[in-house]
């Protein structure tokens, strides 16, 4: 067979990560804060961006798209032409920038990954600091391009109250359910540790018992720092003797009059404790070797409060109305008047070429955030539709989710969706609640119904073994057996796995515990 040149001409498809699909894409997993930051450096960079005034009496959404209610249709088709604030998702050029998003999140998910799975930073247990006594009150209540760069400030990371307690629980709490209580006690701790406002009114706006949160705040109490999650000073000192086991009877009278030790009024102490003079003076030693601000070994770092990206509230129909908050929203415009100005008056070929990138920039980051909010928007209104009974009858009605069923839904690819979802809140009649926690897996119906949720199944377990009898001790089996006349299709080392997660002994341990307290 002989060789010799010869010409083909052979059509092909190839996937080409642009710079401005890696931004699309980055800009969707942002939170609220990093891309007020990300703009703010883009309105330094490129002269052709301003940021739209207040007053301008330009609103970033049309009316009928900043708001809408979850049972409508999860498609928005009707573009608004407007090329300075883009389109979302339905820009003018939808249909080679979606495509290729699209092929990018198939073939490219191994590396771009959701933000919200990220390491998370190693755990530092902090020191405890001196006590001081002063001011206790029983109510508890850079980069390389600029030249700054800080070899320290990349190995050190000082971590927040917040965050060393949310990898505890994230740790100790297996209970989706028990772990929204828990984010939303977390939540509730001021900078001195101590836990602030009643757990009825929690209870209430979570749609649950005073029992469950009650629960889940012992569990909380016994985190470190120990004294953590106390409502008053008297019970952050016993949390503290409790983990030392000095929490004695006559040290428990102590702490219940606390204020005859500030008042120094040691003979009456003496007599309600029971103790001698040297004993008393001991016990006095002990509690003031305690701290009672254990959230001050994490410094005194400004705590940033949680701001919604949407808004959710109940419409007078009944209905759910889901609404970005328009405070988040970057309102950035692309100065077209300084544009034709300064393209007019270049004269070199590379200043034509600078004016001309930084105006294809400036147009690609405006629809870009355009697009990045009609996709929250979409995402959160299915999600709202998808979790309704939550909203409505609280956290016990938590439906089985996750993002392959919002994204056929809305007709986008699952690791959009998963971006999306990422560092984003929802701020509901029920508290604010982060995305993510929405997603929860599902255990099949034995009739062929609508699956349960996982919680929900951990919770009548639970239920079910608190109400047995003495002599009636239910086994794994029994338990299976009983969960399927209810309609839940469940294997036997399923409901071991729940069991063992709610920390609850087997059936063999509970008859002889049960033996040993008759």
């Amino acid at each position: 067979m002989g060789l010799s040149p010869k010409l083909e001409l052979r059509q092909g498809q190839s996937l080409v990560m642009t710079p401005q699909l890696q931004q699309a894409i980055k800009l969707l997993q942002m939170s609220n804060l990093e891309l007020s930051d990300y703009v703010a450096t883009e309105l330094e960079r490129n002269p052709l961006l301003e940021r739209e005034e207040e007053d301008s009496g330009e609103e970033f959404f049309a009316p009928d798209t900043a708001s809408e209610t979850a049972s409508e249709a999860a498609g928005d088709g009707d573009g608004d032409g407007d090329d300075t604030l883009g389109n979302g998702l339905d820009l003018a050029t939808e249909g080679s920038d979606q495509q290729s998003l699209d092929q990018l999140d198939t073939e490219f998910d191994n590396v771009y990954t959701d933000a919200s799975v990220a390491d998370a930073p190693t755990p530092v247990t902090p020191g405890t600091p001196d006590s001081n006594w002063s001011s206790v009150s029983s109510s508890g209540g850079g980069g390389f391009d600029d030249g700054s760069f800080d070899l320290e400030s990349t190995l050190t990371h000082e971590m927040t109250l917040t965050e060393y307690l949310t990898e505890q629980m994230n740790l100790a709490l297996k209970d989706p359910a028990q772990r929204l209580v828990g984010a939303h006690l977390i939540g509730m701790i001021n900078e001195l540790g101590y836990l602030t406002g009643d757990m009825e009114s929690v209870a209430e706006q979570l749609g649950t018992s005073e029992r469950r949160v009650l629960e889940t705040l012992y569990q909380l109490q016994q985190f470190d720092p120990p004294g953590v999650f106390a409502r008053d000073l008297a019970e952050c000192l016993a949390l503290q003797l409790y983990e030392r086991n000095r929490l004695d009877p006559a040290m428990k009278v102590l702490l219940d009059n606390l204020e005859l030790l500030a008042k120094h009024d040691l003979r009456t102490l003496r007599k309600l404790c029971g103790v001698d003079e040297e004993d008393l003076i001991d016990m006095v030693g002990e509690i003031r070797d305690l701290n009672p601000k254990p959230g001050n070994a994490f410094g005194s770092i400004v705590v940033q409060p949680v701001v919604p990206d949407v808004f959710v509230r109940e419409g007078s129909d009944g209905a759910w109305l889901v609404e970005l908050n328009s405070e988040t929203l970057p309102r950035v415009l692309v100065n077209n008047a300084y544009h034709a100005t300064v393209n007019l008056g270049a004269k070199r070929e590379e200043d034509k070429t600078y004016i001309s990138e930084c105006f294809a920039n400036a147009n690609w980051l405006v629809r870009s955030l355009d697009q990045r909010a009609r996709t929250i928007l979409k995402v959160s209104r299915e999600l709202v539709r998808q979790q309704d009974s939550f909203l409505a009858y609280g956290i016990e009605h938590l439906r089985p989710l996750n993002l392959k069923t919002i994204a056929e839904a809305i007709e986008m690819h699952e690791s959009t969706v998963s971006r999306v979802t990422a560092n984003k809140y929802l701020a509901t009649p029920r508290g604010i609640f982060e995305m993510k926690y929405f997603f929860t897996s599902a255990i099949n119906s034995a009739e062929g119904g609508e699956a349960h949720a996982a919680e929900s199944v951990r919770h009548r377990i639970k239920e079910l073994i608190e109400a047995e009898a003495k002599g009636d001790v239910l086994s794994d089996d029994k338990i299976v057996d009983v969960l399927r006349e209810t309609g839940i299709d469940i294997a036997r080392r399923t409901v071991a796995k729940y069991r063992e997660a709610l920390g609850i002994p087997s059936s063999v341990q509970r008859r002889r515990m049960k033996r040993a307290m008759a």
